[in-house]
């Protein structure tokens, strides 16, 4: 154990963290995401939804403040009637811990692209759809 980790990560996601560089993405995907056919550093958090994830990783993870956006969400397809709720809630953590970060909604193809290039997915078991999001890592300034 260690001081100041959030429980809910794991030893695996926190070496993840300390792995990834400025610019670096982390996609934080729901039940239903190819994660494993988009990327080969998939971890599994089954069980989990993403906003307790969410607010564990952004304890430790700075968000890029050189991009013009330091989180996106996956935009909800044209015609899908789907109200993503859950995005009020993460945009709550989100000013949490950043009050500066800005959004962005991605369409559906170009998010999974981006996932193609990210750093790493984190699969869980988030169950509302449009739930993903990328997270892009910052600096910490001195």
């Amino acid at each position: 154990m260690l001081k100041g980790i959030p429980k809910l990560l794991s030893p695996e996601l926190v070496r993840i963290l300390m792995e990834m560089g400025h610019g670096d993405e982390l996609v934080l995907a729901d039940a239903n995401y190819p994660g494993h056919s988009l990327n080969p550093r998939v971890l599994r958090y089954d069980g989990i939804g993403i906003p307790d994830l969410l607010d564990a990783i952004l304890e430790l993870l700075p968000l890029d403040h050189y991009a013009e956006q330091q989180v996106a969400f996956m935009a909800v397809v044209a015609g899908d009637p789907t109200v993503p709720v859950i995005w009020s809630t993460y945009e709550t953590i989100i000013a949490k811990h950043d009050a500066e970060a800005t959004i962005k909604h991605e369409e559906r193809f170009d998010f999974y692209n981006r996932s193609k290039q990210s750093y790493a997915v984190i699969v869980t078991g988030e169950e509302v759809l449009y739930g993903n999001v990328i997270l892009k890592k910052g600096v910490i300034k001195s």
